[in-house]
């Protein structure tokens, strides 16, 4: 019987890790809702949603409408009788005069505010912002700077790495110091003393804090992926058909290792959005304009002492799902690329 010559063809690595992450219905399940994330964050981008979350559209602390108005519904505000006019002394010219007057006729002109909300889907924030636009507004923050952050780490740690593990020697032993430097500080005293001496706020910059601190321990994989394959037969058949380091270590090389660099870029994409949370809940992250998940955990601290509980609520929710997500698609993705799994 004859076989067709694409059915005699073997499956590549990619096809048979993407058949293996098929089976994995956890796997799946966090995919789905990582790309359900992607979704809101690109909604969010493009001002499709949560645009005008800094706007006032409910009364200070507005309550969740699953909870009620309770004692957040705005109450009637008794007009106050303008106070009588206190005759001047002769000769005495009021200089303010004129500008209350012109004060007083653009007030009177002004467009009555609409009405502000009583109770909001996720409750309303002390300004009365929706919590739920702020959780999404959040998301964006968040995601943003947990995905560039970690590509920023994996690009630096990838070409750090190929040139250690290649090379070796002292480009090696160089970057072993360097890294050995990075690693004698813990992590998270690093990036908070890096975070306050620039003490300049803004998603840029904690994407920079992130990003240029965070790829040791990629590079210490990577590093090690390459002393593997730089004798293997396949490098030293493209070293013998004239192939240059360049094209041995990115053409060659590192589609070989590059199921070990996505899983850390899974991995780190995780980490930074933590590490985002912990700095803007410490007011290192990002401004006053941007809102993020730490900023609003920043801002629940003061509410619950009040009993207004939802701002933390949402933001925990959000961060919680997103993260556990993430982690689970994560461990499937390892799974999935482990060539030692049929």
């Amino acid at each position: 019987m004859n076989t067709p010559a694409a059915s005699m063809a073997s499956a590549g690595l990619w096809t048979l890790a993407w058949r293996r992450l098929l089976r994995d219905r956890v796997g799946m399940v966090s995919l789905a809702l990582v790309c359900g994330y992607l979704l809101i964050v690109i909604a969010a981008a493009a001002g499709i949603v949560a645009g005008d979350w800094a706007r006032e559209a409910g009364v200070n602390y507005a309550s969740p409408v699953f909870v009620g108005a309770g004692d957040s519904a705005p109450q009637a505000i008794a007009a106050v009788p303008a106070a009588p006019a206190v005759p001047s002394e002769p000769g005495i010219v009021d200089p303010l005069a004129g500008v209350l007057a012109e004060l007083r006729q653009n007030l009177a002109a002004a467009p009555p505010e609409p009405p502000r909300a009583a109770t909001l889907p996720l409750g309303g924030d002390k300004w009365g912002r929706d919590v739920l636009k702020k959780a999404v507004k959040g998301t964006e923050t968040s995601m943003i700077v947990g995905l560039v952050a970690a590509l920023l780490a994996v690009a630096i740690a990838t070409v750090m790495g190929a040139y250690a593990g290649y090379y070796g020697g002292r480009i090696d032993d160089f970057l072993n110091w360097l890294y050995s430097v990075f690693t004698a500080i813990p992590y998270l005293l690093l990036v908070l003393a890096i975070a306050a001496v620039l003490n300049q706020k803004g998603t840029l910059t904690v994407i920079l804090i992130l990003g240029l601190t965070g790829w040791t321990g990629i590079f210490r994989l990577v590093r090690a992926e390459y002393i593997k394959h730089r004798s293997r037969e396949y490098v030293l058949a493209a070293d013998a058909v004239g192939a240059s380091d360049a094209q041995r270590m990115f053409v060659h090389i590192l589609p070989n290792v590059s199921h070990v660099v996505l899983v850390q870029l899974s991995l780190h994409v995780v980490l930074f959005i933590k590490m985002e949370v912990i700095l803007s809940f410490l007011g290192f992250g990002v401004g006053v304009d941007t809102v993020s998940w730490g900023s609003m955990l920043n801002e629940s601290q003061a509410e619950l002492i009040l009993g207004k509980w939802w701002q933390l609520a949402a933001a925990t929710v959000a961060m919680a799902v997103l993260v556990t997500a993430f982690s689970l698609f994560t461990d499937a993705l390892r799974d999935a690329l482990d060539p030692r799994l049929k």
